[in-house]
């Protein structure tokens, strides 16, 4: 199924500003927090330089870039997360879709190189990798794609044959070409697949019903083409 959906609607569920749950994605771990404040500190000690060349002239201008630097640690993921935003509330179209989870499986997928030395004093490269929960949606039009999302524990719980719900952003009045799918949502578990939360959860929610009413039959996809798409995603 695949309900297109107002301007008007689009830019609430993707909104300008970020979310909780965007600021909390962007926030990071620890490592990501220091490397904001040491962007802090370097951005208020290149100030403090400048105001010292220039003397007293300029210190409102000083004092609010002062103030916009110290604190970048802070308001740093709403920055890094509105623009993230950004780039899907500029496809102009989109359409809410339901349809089935055809297949869940884990898979390792390489997220960053380091640079180290070994005991012989020989430089090697160490590689990152993270295990990804791996869901391909399908629906009885014959659609199918793959989302990926870092695995928790709760992706435990997927099967099968569920339901998934989720926003489509297309560049074509009609929907016929899928730009972009936001993050996955399973209401028989209440929960999100996706490696970032775009959309509004709470008004997604009440899209949902509002759509509501006979879920949609349980796709019969060739199993043959199922199986070349997940040798392709798992190298």
């Amino acid at each position: 199924m695949l309900v297109p959906l107002t301007r008007e609607t689009f830019n609430q569920l993707i909104p300008p500003i970020a979310t909780g749950p965007q600021y909390a994605c962007y926030w990071g771990k620890w490592p990501d927090v220091l490397q904001r404040l040491f962007i802090s500190v370097v951005a208020l000690t290149a100030a403090w330089l400048i105001g010292m060349l220039f003397g007293p002239g300029g210190i409102a201008v000083k004092l609010i870039f002062d103030i916009i630097a110290g604190m970048y640690w802070l308001w740093g993921p709403v920055y890094w997360a509105s623009l993230r935003n950004s780039t899907y509330r500029r496809i102009p179209y989109c359409g809410f879709w339901r349809g089935r989870v055809l297949d869940a499986f884990v898979t390792e997928e390489l997220v960053g190189e380091e640079e180290t030395v070994n005991p012989r004093g020989e430089l090697v490269i160490v590689e990152n990798r993270e295990k990804c929960i791996n869901l391909e949606i399908g629906d009885r039009d014959g659609f199918s794609a793959i989302v990926r999302a870092p695995l928790q524990r709760i992706h435990k719980s997927i099967r099968p044959g569920m339901i998934a719900e989720t926003l489509f952003l297309s560049r074509s009045p009609d929907l016929g070409e899928v730009t972009k799918i936001a993050d996955i949502y399973l209401p028989q578990l209440d929960r999100w697949v996706g490696e970032y939360p775009y959309l509004r959860r709470d008004l997604f929610r009440q899209v949902s019903r509002e759509l509501g009413g006979q879920p949609e039959p349980r796709p019969t996809p060739d199993r043959s083409a199922n199986r070349a798409i997940r040798r392709r995603t798992r190298r």
